[in-house]
Parts: structure tokens; sequence; C-alpha cells
């Protein structure tokens, strides 16, 4: 499916397996046809063009409030807008929401989101007092999208396009990164960094880091996310 709409295509539980639907025209359904032998074709409904939307739910971390621009934010939290786009990363995902999770409870610090995606958890922590923020990625259209999302949000970030296992990690007293166990087995924190939250990875997955130690999991939905410390 991804081959043949790399552009998107819906998934839906269903009570006996998964159904993969695709908004496309008469050349889309034969190409179904043709790489999967059978497939059931219907009618658009009205408003199909917002469905999309319904993915996209706001989330409450503690003082934290993560949601799409056209949800209601409550008065009584930091808030932090994400507009859904190309970049991966709208705070909705369990990895995400463990990673903040764990921001949450550290004291502020400086801090580098590496694999910023769309810049959801700089732009939270940038919400939460750390500072300086910085946020990497080695995709120019992350770069884009967290800029953008960083600006409607109202916050200053150092933004950097680069590969950070070529390159190597910045002075930031603490490391993010939420991207997958064989990235967080490769990082190479410098030596100003005394924590590391990783995540991006299943809840079976247990990677080491390097004179660090493991201080904190947390699990939801299958996925896990770690906060690691420097050992003395």
């Amino acid at each position: 499916m991804l081959e043949l709409f790399p552009e998107g295509f819906e998934e839906r539980d269903l009570p006996d397996g998964v159904e993969l639907a695709a908004y496309t025209d008469a050349g889309g359904e034969e190409r179904l046809w043709a790489a999967f032998g059978t497939v059931s074709a219907g009618d658009v409904a009205a408003g199909w063009e917002d469905r999309w939307r319904d993915f996209h739910r706001p989330i409450r971390i503690g003082e934290l409030w993560v949601g799409p621009p056209w949800e209601p934010a409550p008065r009584d939290a930091k808030t932090v807008v994400i507009d859904p786009g190309r970049a991966f990363g709208t705070g909705g995902h369990a990895t995400t929401r463990l990673c903040l999770e764990l921001l949450g409870e550290l004291a502020p610090q400086s801090l580098a989101d590496v694999g910023c995606g769309s810049g959801v958890i700089a732009i939270a922590a940038a919400r939460l007092g750390f500072g300086p923020v910085l946020a990497i990625d080695h995709d120019p259209v992350a770069i884009e999208a967290t800029a953008r999302n960083a600006a409607a949000n109202g916050v200053a970030l150092d933004l950097r396009l680069a590969d950070p296992l070529q390159e190597g990690l910045p002075q930031s007293e603490l490391v993010v990164a939420n991207v997958s166990e064989a990235f967080v087995r490769e990082l190479r924190p410098s030596p100003a960094t005394t924590s590391v939250i990783a995540s991006g990875y299943l809840e079976s997955r247990r990677p080491q880091l390097g004179q660090f130690g493991l201080e904190d999991r947390r699990v939801a939905e299958g996925w896990a996310a770690d906060l690691f410390q420097r050992e003395e």
C-alpha cells in the first residue's frame, strides 16, 4: 500500500482483521486489483477530505497540552500546538507521550532533541523552561516543519540540519532521542550530557547506552521510553 499510495491511505480495525482503504480513482483501483487480486470499491462519503483530522487528537501530560490547531486548548495548560504535516511526530504516538512524561519530571536544563521530526518534544521542552533547546534532524522537511511549528508556538529553538550519528552530539546536559533502538545504540553523548531520554522502540527491546545506566522506564501500548543517567 505504501508503494501504491505513498501520499497516504486509511487503516481500519475490524473484528476479523484490518481493512486498508485508499481514496483514489479508476486507475488506482486497477493498481489495487493487480497487487492484491481482490478489492472492494464504493462511493466516497461526503466530508472525506477532513476525515484525517479524526486521527489527530490532543493529549494532556501533566501541565502540558499537545494538540492540533483546530482543537481548543485548556487555559490552565502549557500548550504545544502542532499542525500535522509530512514530518513524523504530532504528540499522539505512545513513544512521544512517554518521552514528554519523563521530560516533565526533570529539572529544566540545556537540551538537544535528536531526530526532532515535527519539533513537538523540542517545543514542549521550551514551554517547560528548558534551554537552550537544540533541534537536530538530517531531513530538511523535518527542520522546516520544526521551524514552522516553533514560530507558531512562539518559542525560540536552535535548529540544525545534520546527521548526529556522523557529526556527533552537541554539548547539552540532556539528550532526547525518540527515533529507534538502532539509533539509540549508536548515540555517543558528549561529556556534558548527564541524562538521555530514549524511545522509538517496543517494550520488549532494552537498548544499552555506554557509560549510562537505566534510571527509569515507562511503557504504553507495547512501546517503551527509557531515562538513562551517566554513571560515576
